[in-house]
């Protein structure tokens, strides 16, 4: 994953590369040679630039989308977990008590380690290990009445769903686009900056801009594309902020008992 600065490095890139085919270009093939053609290369680049821009609004579509989706099952999976700790309320005082002191801990875990962990498409050890403690202490809790019969069977549910959850954000902080995808996308926007420098003008400075600005235009959606294509690594992902609220909900339900 780029960084901020080398982002902007590889953007600077790309314009000089236009630039310098363009550059050549007028070299090999003068300006009056290609001005007859204009009509020819007209037609072609709006063919190609549309193609190429419904291609590249899917492509960023299609990320945005997904990134929103990781955000949700991410606060999805905070809130289940908060439930845990409310739910176990209701409880046998020994089972709330551990209960709690888990989730507050899995909490905790997701914000010191796994966040952390996952900018480098790792996951934390002891948050596995938690969640199976959970599941341990949940499982072995005797209840002494219908209404602690309700509240567990509510905190398996809500548990449940907490798993369910973790395991869908596993795979979406490994997911990304496919290598034939961005073949698409890159060979795109070179093919179409290059159309762009075909254009058989006098106006030298005009002719820079417009490569220029597309240039710049294009490497912007890319790195843009690039940055949210990984919800969780990179300068552009899912903050852990989910999980601060839900530890300070969990550790406020533990200090009133």
């Amino acid at each position: 994953m780029l960084n901020s600065s080398q982002s902007a490095v590889l953007i600077a890139i790309n314009i000089a590369l236009s630039v310098a085919f363009l550059a050549v270009l007028r070299r090999v093939w003068p300006t009056a040679s290609r001005r007859q053609h204009n009509d020819l290369i007209g037609w072609q680049i709006t063919v190609l630039g549309t193609t190429y821009a419904v291609i590249i609004g899917f492509m960023l579509f299609a990320v945005w989308t997904n990134f929103q989706v990781a955000e949700d099952n991410a606060a999805a999976e905070a809130n289940s977990l908060v439930n845990v700790g409310r739910l176990a309320d209701g409880l046998p005082a020994e089972a709330r008590a551990n209960i709690q002191q888990l989730a507050a801990k899995y909490a905790d875990l997701m914000v010191r380690e796994e966040w952390p962990d996952m900018q480098h498409e790792d996951l934390s050890a002891a948050a596995k290990e938690v969640t199976r403690q959970l599941w341990a202490e949940v499982s072995r809790t005797e209840v002494q009445s219908p209404s602690q019969q309700i509240s567990l069977d509510h905190t398996i549910n809500e548990l449940t769903e907490m798993t369910e959850h973790r395991r869908v954000r596993q795979l979406e902080s490994r997911s990304k686009l496919p290598g034939v995808l961005w073949s698409v996308l890159i060979v795109g926007a070179v093919i179409t900056i290059m159309y762009s420098c075909l254009f058989g003008t006098e106006n030298l400075t005009l002719h820079l801009v417009q490569v220029c600005t597309l240039t710049l235009m294009l490497s912007l959606v890319l790195v843009a594309i690039a940055e949210i294509n990984r919800p969780f690594q990179g300068t552009v992902h899912i903050p852990s902020d989910a999980f601060e609220q839900a530890k300070e909900t969990l550790n406020g339900l533990i200090s009133r008992h």
